[in-house]
């Protein structure tokens, strides 16, 4: 298989989801929201296998282009699946969904308030003995960011993010019924940010 090929097969699918679906932790018939889902770059390898796959994001413009992939490329998926909305008042079910992806937007949160939203409602839509999957910036391993408010630093590579600690990984554990699928796995970028992984499975 070439690059491109590979390419078009895979997407640009982040490294740790694809390392997820290699290990064999996302079940072929599992009901997928990704949260933040932007153009799409995560969701290709699963529409290329025939995955139970639905998209929501602020971003009309990247619905848009998503759309217009799903219909030039995925036509026996529904457009309507993948829908502009905020992650703070998701428009679905409770326990709707069996996996639920959220890579590089929790750490756009405006606020602490903001992001415990946002997690309120990934966990309301996931079902019972679901997975949420999780990609953010954070202060693990790197410290001595300038603190802005509200949990928002100012961080050495010039980007303002909202941080996750190690303090809110173990809250997002203890009061929403969580457990590890794996170790919190976190990457340090050349002391500039560091970006931090949670696989964790809702209890029953």
């Amino acid at each position: 298989m070439t690059t491109s090929q590979l390419n078009k097969y895979l997407g640009n699918i982040d490294l740790y989801l694809l390392d997820q679906v290699l290990k064999g932790n996302i079940n072929s018939d599992a009901k997928m929201l990704d949260a933040g889902c932007g153009e799409g770059r995560n969701l290709i390898y699963f529409l290329n296998n025939g995955f139970d796959v639905h998209g929501i994001d602020q971003n009309e413009n990247a619905i848009r282009m998503l759309q217009f992939v799903i219909g030039s490329n995925y036509a026996h998926y529904s457009k309507d699946r993948f829908q502009v909305g905020e992650l703070s008042k998701l428009s679905f079910d409770n326990h709707e969904f069996d996996y639920v992806i959220c890579s590089a937007v929790l750490h756009f949160a405006q606020s602490e308030d903001h992001f415990w939203q946002m997690l309120e409602e990934l966990s309301r839509v996931l079902s019972a003995d679901g997975t949420l999957f999780i990609r953010m910036a954070s202060n693990i391993g790197l410290h001595g960011h300038e603190s802005l408010s509200n949990g928002r630093y100012n961080l050495p590579d010039g980007s303002q993010r909202f941080l996750l600690t190690e303090n809110m990984v173990s809250t997002i554990i203890a009061d929403h019924n969580y457990s590890k699928v794996e170790p919190v796995k976190t990457v340090i970028v050349e002391n500039q940010r560091c970006m931090t992984t949670l696989v964790l499975k809702k209890e029953q």
